[in-house]
């Protein structure tokens, strides 16, 4: 089973950008929350959620296309591939989210990054967003305007859950880990 240290290893290299690697570990926190949810093995969840980006700096436009293999040849469970294949679904990639673990990361990936934009704006950070006030945030177009919202929509579909109710879980598996994430406000 895929472990965060592993996964560190594996990235290791790939990604050097803060902004990538603070997007990793956005995703890695929201995913072991999403597996408690589920009552699947969050440290699990969250190794995956670390190496969802393994190929993006070095292939940005042909991203998922330099991940299955070597990830493979690395000895990463072809289940735990196949769930980092299935984020991009749709966009450059054709393998569909199936189990819940491939769905929320499907959903997540987009998810957490209107939850970082909007902590950013307060002046607690993540501390004291509430899903209400994501909420509004969601609703503005022009707001984070290049996270993909029909794709999270979507993923909440496929996951049967309200996208508040998801939010509302993303965000409270980030909040302990505000200043890790940049996102602990300046108050």
């Amino acid at each position: 089973m895929l472990t965060i240290e592993r996964a560190a290893e594996l990235i290791d290299g790939n990604i050097t950008e803060e902004h990538l690697i603070i997007h990793s570990r956005n995703v890695m926190y929201a995913m072991g929350a999403m597996a408690a949810h589920f009552g699947e093995d969050p440290a699990h969840w969250m190794a995956v959620g670390f190496l969802h980006d393994f190929d993006y700096e070095k292939y940005p436009e042909e991203h998922l296309a330099h991940t299955e293999e070597p990830l493979l040849a690395a000895g990463v469970d072809p289940a735990d591939v196949r769930a980092i294949m299935s984020h991009g679904y749709g966009i450059c990639s054709d393998v569909e989210p199936v189990s819940n673990m491939e769905k929320s990361l499907y959903t997540v990936d987009e998810l957490t990054g209107i939850i970082q934009a909007a902590a950013r704006m307060r002046p607690l950070g993540i501390t004291d967003l509430e899903v209400r006030s994501f909420m509004k945030k969601f609703k503005d177009r022009k707001f984070a305007a290049k996270c993909n919202r029909e794709l999270i929509l979507k993923g909440c579909e496929m996951l049967g859950m309200d996208l508040a109710d998801v939010a509302g879980i993303c965000i409270e598996g980030m909040k302990p880990h505000a200043a890790e994430l940049c996102i602990a406000g300046n108050g």
